[in-house]
């Protein structure tokens, strides 16, 4: 318990701290009804400064639907610096597509517009962030962020700040049990809510997140793959596939440098 409140209280005065340096008035986070979202917003508003709390529906499920809006209830009834807005980008999200020429690729845009998605609530955070001098604090855990980079360039990877980036998913379990962050969404499989149907994170990644951390730590801790089991040289393949291909986003933006003599 005292790590877990040690880990909660640190985050909590980084982000005062960082609000202040920054001259800034508060927090906008996207609540998803996932355990990212809901450790976030919950140590954001731990802080005392202003909270706002968006949900963006993007034809989503309702079961994602009712957690995200039970856990920002109960925000504002623990909270008084809590306040919320519901944006529905349904009719946004269709009139964009239908804007959209016809392609033969139909497997690329159907990816293509799952991040399409999070690129619209990005533009959403970050309107409110600019009309009430907010940051955009940002959801993602250090095994999505660092690891598979399992996330959407400019998207949910369009922040201002990561307040549990340094967390992996087991930890940010640990601490939203510490936070008392509600069973419904403790239970829930994390999904990236990109899609019209129930697929989870792991139905894509193809390995759970207690697998991907294992092989995360394999992978720094430089193991041997010749004392690998069967399932862990799948799940260490799986890892090293969306480390090696998600580099661009995990890496800063390549910029191409004129020898000065050229100028």
């Amino acid at each position: 318990m005292k790590s877990k409140e040690k880990v909660a209280k640190h985050i909590v005065k980084w982000l005062v701290n960082y609000s202040k340096k920054s001259n800034m008035q508060g927090f906008v986070v996207g609540v998803s009804g996932g355990i990212d979202s809901a450790v976030t917003s919950t140590l954001c508003a731990k802080t005392d400064l202003k909270l706002l709390c968006l949900e963006m529906p993007i034809k989503q499920q309702s079961s994602q639907d009712s957690r995200a809006s039970d856990h920002i209830e109960w925000l504002k009834k623990k909270f008084k610096n809590v306040s919320s807005l519901r944006i529905s980008l349904d009719k946004v999200f269709s009139s964009f597509i239908s804007m959209l020429p016809e392609t033969d690729n139909k497997e690329a845009q159907f990816h293509s517009l799952a991040n399409t998605r999070a690129r619209l609530r990005m533009t959403s955070l970050y309107y409110f962030a600019a009309i009430n001098k907010y940051l955009v604090a940002g959801t993602g855990n250090k095994v999505e962020d660092f690891g598979v980079g399992f996330y959407t360039k400019y998207g949910d990877g369009g922040v201002d700040i990561s307040p549990i980036a340094d967390l992996n998913k087991t930890q940010v379990f640990s601490l939203a049990k510490y936070l008392n962050i509600s069973d419904s969404i403790q239970k829930a499989a994390p999904t990236d809510g990109l899609w019209e149907d129930n697929r989870t994170d792991e139905d894509q990644i193809g390995a759970s997140y207690v697998e991907l951390e294992w092989a995360m730590n394999a992978q720094k801790n430089k193991l041997s793959k010749s004392s690998f089991n069967p399932r862990e040289r799948e799940v260490y393949n799986i890892y090293l596939d969306f480390y090696k291909k998600n580099q661009h986003k995990m890496n800063p933006i390549p910029v191409c440098h004129i020898p000065d003599n050229f100028l």
